[in-house]
């Protein structure tokens, strides 16, 4: 059985190198940008194009794989029976677009539902956040070291601005208190990667209040490795078939901020 996933970490890391790679020379040709839900809610000929390539590599390798993917090039996923790769071949398309940084590949590859490997890979930083279930999380494989408590007081939280003003998914008044009471708060724009750097220890926590699961898939294995804590908004677990709120967090600074802020 460790075999199977040994043979898939490997092809999957191969083909996000290779992904990663066209990327970068895309960076420097004229962009196909369109909408989807509304004018915020980007795509391009990037996106599509890799989305693609992944799908092609994983229906030649392992046939009897399936896949939910955000540009719809994959199956049509009613459970997760088996093994499910979740893929979001440019997490972050606004800032791709707008900044060429703070993108990244995600994929999260499940079987019965359980989160075998994750990846995040920071394409233009070349750096690949990787995680196998019960080996831990590694950053350009070198281990990263487990996470430990940390307090509010010392916390640097990821936290979109938009929470904490007037909006129709929050009580603004509800996180406030928080951005007030943290070190710190940052914002990235990319769910993905603000997921990885909480697995990295770079950032303490991270809260947002709807994700589809190609957002979160990648990185809920790998801060699950490097033993954080991730949930909804209400402490449950995610649903890997619809969208979320998320909250992601070292071990103790969820239950604080669980208890004290957001159920208090």
């Amino acid at each position: 059985m460790q075999e199977k996933w040994k043979e898939i970490d490997e092809c999957v890391q191969h083909w996000i190198k290779e992904a990663g790679t066209r990327i970068r020379a895309a960076l420097a040709e004229k962009l196909t940008v369109e909408t989807k839900a509304h004018r915020n809610d980007l795509v391009t000929n990037v996106d599509r194009e890799t989305e693609r390539f992944f799908i092609e590599k994983i229906r030649k390798t392992f046939p009897g794989h399936r896949v939910l993917g955000e540009e719809g090039f994959g199956d049509a996923i009613k459970t997760l029976q088996g093994v499910v790769w979740i893929i979001d071949p440019i997490d972050g398309t606004m800032n791709f677009v707008h900044q060429k940084r703070n993108f990244a590949i995600s994929i999260g590859v499940f079987e019965n539902g359980v989160g075998m490997l994750g990846y995040v890979y920071d394409v233009v930083h070349d750096e690949l956040y990787a995680a196998r279930k019960g080996e831990g999380a590694f950053l350009n494989d070198k281990p990263l070291p487990r996470l430990e408590p940390v307090s509010v007081s010392k916390a640097i939280i990821s936290l979109n601005a938009t929470w904490v003003t007037e909006n129709k998914r929050i009580d603004p008044k509800v996180l406030a208190p928080l951005v007030k009471d943290a070190r710190g708060t940052r914002s990235y724009g990319s769910a993905a990667l603000e997921m990885a750097y909480v697995a990295a220890g770079r950032l303490d926590a991270y809260i947002t209040m709807r994700l589809s699961p190609w957002d979160f898939a990648g990185g809920l294995v790998l801060v699950q490795e490097a033993g954080g804590i991730v949930t909804n908004l209400y402490g449950a677990p995610l649903d890997l078939l619809g969208k979320n709120s998320v909250f992601v967090a070292k071990p103790g600074l969820h239950e604080e901020i669980l208890q004290k802020y957001i159920h208090r």
